[in-house]
């Protein structure tokens, strides 16, 4: 599974990104996670709050953090 976390590097896009990749471990699923941090890539996929939740070329949460539980079903 491809995950994308869009955004500046805030304390917020690093949350999204521990909280994605401890979904992934509980779930035992493998996820290639990849940061984007470059304002033009972001804009690319018509996101225009950060942090951004990519799951295989999908925007699937924008300017927030989701719960653990939520990523889980986001990841499922």
């Amino acid at each position: 599974m491809d995950i994308k976390i869009l955004g500046t590097g805030c304390t917020k896009c690093k949350k999204l990104l521990e909280t994605s990749e401890q979904a992934a471990k509980e779930m035992g699923i493998q996820i290639n996670v990849e940061k984007v941090t470059d304002m033009e890539k972001i804009l690319s996929y018509s996101v225009m709050s950060t942090p951004a939740l990519v799951v295989n070329g999908v925007v699937k949460v924008m300017g927030r953090v989701p719960s653990l539980d939520e990523l889980k079903k986001i990841l499922s």
